[in-house]
C-alpha cells in the first residue's frame, strides 16, 4: 500500500513540474547559445582577405530556428509578429533600433511584458550563420539568399564590404563615427565560425572601453550641488579611480547603484595603469 502511494507522489510531482511549473521547466531548458565573439583590432598586413561591417550598439541576439535567446540563454519576449517568416535555422544577430539608440532598444527588448509599439522600431540585424559550415565569405552568400527570399519586415542583414588598403578602412571609420555610430567589425574572409572568443572577427573603435564596479560616489560642486560629481571605481583587475564625466544631468541627479557595473570609455593608459580621460558610457547590460 505505502510503495503504491509513493508512486502516485512521484507521478503527481513529475505532472507538477512539467505541466503546472512552466517557469521551472524553461530553466532546465535553457541553454547557452555557443556564439563566436571578437576580440580588440589588431592590425593586419591585407585588410583585403577582411570583410567589414558597421559595428552596430544594440543587444546581441540568436535565433536558434524557433525563439529569440539572449548571448545568456535567456528568452527574449517579442511579439509574434516580429519573428512571422524567418529563417528556421539559427541565426547571429543584433536587435537594433538606430544609431545611439542603445538605451531605447535596451528599454524595449529586455521587457517580459511586452510593449508592441516599440517592437516596431527594432531590427533583427544578420552578421552570421552559426550552424552554416562554410567560410564567412560563403556564409555571406547564404545570409545574402536568405534576404532575397525574405518576407519579414523586422529582418535585415548588416552590409559587409571588401576594402583594399588601411587608408580606407581609417576613412570608413572616421564615416561612422561622425554619424554617431559605434565603430567597425573586421572579420576575416575564409574562415569558419569558431563557438568563442577568436580573433578571426575584431572590434574597431575610435576609444576603447571597458568595465568596473562602482565602490562610492564623490559629491558635485557649483551646478552639480547636491547631485553626483564622479563616481570611484574598481576594475577586475584592482585598480582604482574616479569617472566625473560622460553623465546627462539625469545620471547625476540618479546614478549608478553602488556595487552595479559600468562601462567606460577611455584612450590609453598611464604609466600606473589608470585609464587616460575616462567617462562614463552606460550601466551594463546583463545580457
Amino acid at each position: 500500500m505505502w510503495q503504491t502511494t509513493i508512486k502516485l507522489f512521484l507521478i503527481n510531482s513529475l505532472f507538477c513540474v512539467i505541466f503546472i511549473s512552466p517557469v521551472f521547466a524553461d530553466r532546465i531548458q535553457k541553454l547557452k547559445p555557443e556564439i563566436q565573439q571578437a576580440t580588440n583590432y589588431k592590425s593586419v598586413k591585407d585588410i583585403s582577405q577582411y570583410w567589414v561591417s558597421e559595428k552596430l550598439d544594440g543587444i546581441r541576439g540568436y535565433w536558434d530556428g524557433r525563439q529569440l535567446l539572449t548571448r545568456q540563454g535567456n528568452k527574449i519576449h517579442s511579439p509574434v509578429w516580429f519573428t512571422k517568416n524567418w529563417p528556421k535555422i539559427p541565426i547571429d544577430g543584433e536587435l537594433w533600433i538606430a544609431r545611439d539608440e542603445f538605451q531605447a532598444t535596451l528599454s524595449c527588448v529586455r521587457k517580459i511584458t511586452i510593449n508592441e509599439t516599440c517592437w516596431h522600431n527594432v531590427r533583427f540585424m544578420i552578421f552570421d550563420l552559426p550552424r552554416h559550415k562554410a567560410t564567412f565569405t560563403d556564409r555571406i552568400k547564404m545570409m545574402k539568399k536568405l534576404m532575397s527570399n525574405n518576407q519579414s519586415n523586422y529582418l535585415e542583414m548588416i552590409q559587409q564590404v571588401k576594402i583594399k588598403n588601411n587608408q580606407q578602412l581609417d576613412k570608413l571609420l572616421n564615416d561612422i563615427i561622425a554619424k554617431q555610430g559605434e565603430g567597425l567589425m573586421v572579420h576575416k574572409a575564409n574562415t569558419y565560425y569558431y563557438e568563442g572568443r577568436t580573433a578571426n572577427i575584431m572590434k574597431l573603435k575610435k576609444a576603447q572601453d571597458a568595465e568596473a564596479i562602482v565602490i562610492a560616489y564623490i559629491g558635485g560642486k557649483g551646478k552639480y550641488e547636491g547631485m553626483l560629481g564622479a563616481i570611484t571605481v574598481k576594475t577586475e583587475t584592482g585598480i582604482i579611480f574616479n569617472i566625473g564625466s560622460g553623465f546627462t544631468d539625469n545620471e547625476r541627479a540618479h546614478p549608478p547603484a553602488i556595487g552595479s557595473t559600468i562601462t567606460y570609455k577611455y584612450n590609453g593608459r598611464t604609466k600606473a595603469n589608470i585609464p587616460r580621460f575616462a567617462r562614463f558610457f552606460r550601466i551594463r547590460n546583463k545580457e
